[in-house]
């Protein structure tokens, strides 16, 4: 599918070396947040595989927990329930699973986007599951395991009224959240504009995903761009009244983040993601949430494109 992810970082928006820096993304969630299934409950971590429990390091296997960092304002991938107020998605489900192979429960810290990484080199968290895509500046960071494929989708209000066009949006207000590549996307389609003599694109940036899906019904903003499955998601979570538009591009791979200092984790995750694909788990919490399109069957670590 075509569907990149908010979660890929702009390009030099943080320093290697020493400096914790990152552009943000808030955590909290909204009233796109609900999940499929209306008590909003995860899946039931498989029983642990003794060998690949014994690659994790003791470390992190000492207590039996995964501390796991996570911007939970991004529906249908990470968000908190309204009614239970825990945080749920598929990216969710699916890191429940992935740990109970290794042995381990998944503990969820809610938590803003831009001080996962950061958290991740501090030793505060274990594992980075936010809808991370993976890129050649962050693997400079931390190192990713691959999981899925996602790109760049536009939404405007049923029947686009504005008559957005992905291609030319030129004085069109535009949203999306802060400290996704899409503020990139976004800046680069509006310098383009000034470039060829037309109106700027005015950007409006959010903390939060779920506030740019709500300036988009409300009509404070003309369009808006996000990840493909977020995207798809908020037209269906609004009555449909958003529409997708145009086509998604950018595609890359989400992935999830592990400290460099984590010596085998990597490799055990990798493993245990490979496990739950091949076992069905995997496609299983995808067509649950109906985001199978974006589903892989070859995990990696450190698959950045370019």
């Amino acid at each position: 599918m075509a569907t990149v992810s908010r979660r890929a970082l702009a390009a030099g928006s943080f320093v290697v070396a020493g400096a914790l820096a990152l552009t943000a993304c808030g955590g909290g969630g909204g009233e796109t947040g609900a999940t499929p299934a209306a008590t909003g409950a995860t899946s039931a971590a498989p029983s642990a595989q003794n060998t690949l429990a014994a690659m994790v390091p003791d470390a992190i296997k000492s207590d039996g927990k995964l501390i796991v960092g996570v911007d939970a304002s991004y529906p249908p991938n990470e968000s908190v329930d309204p009614a239970s107020q825990k945080i749920v998605g598929w990216d969710v489900e699916l890191v429940e699973a992935i740990a109970g192979k290794l042995g381990l429960t998944a503990e969820f810290q809610n938590a803003g986007f831009d001080t996962i990484i950061p958290g991740l080199q501090s030793g505060k968290y274990e594992l980075g599951a936010s809808s991370f895509t993976d890129n050649k500046e962050r693997e400079k960071v931390v190192d990713f395991v691959t999981y899925y494929s996602a790109g760049t989708a536009w939404a405007a209000q049923k029947g686009n009224p504005k008559g957005v066009n992905p291609e030319d949006a030129c004085g069109k207000k535009i949203g999306v959240q802060q400290g996704t590549v899409q503020v990139d996307d976004i800046k680069a389609k509006s310098d383009a504009c000034v470039k060829a003599g037309k109106p700027a694109i005015d950007q409006v940036v959010r903390k939060q995903q779920t506030e740019v899906n709500a300036d988009l019904v409300s009509g404070k903003i003309d369009g808006m761009l996000a990840d493909s499955p977020i995207v798809g998601y908020a037209v269906k979570q609004t009555g449909d009244k958003l529409e997708i538009i145009g086509q998604a591009y950018d595609t890359a791979p989400y992935g999830y983040a592990i400290g460099k200092n984590s010596g085998t984790f990597k490799d055990a995750w990798l493993a245990a993601v490979k496990e739950v694909i091949a076992d069905g788990t995997y496609k299983s919490i995808l067509d649950k949430w109906g985001v199978a399109d974006g589903a892989v069957t070859d995990p990696v670590i450190n698959g950045a494109q370019g």
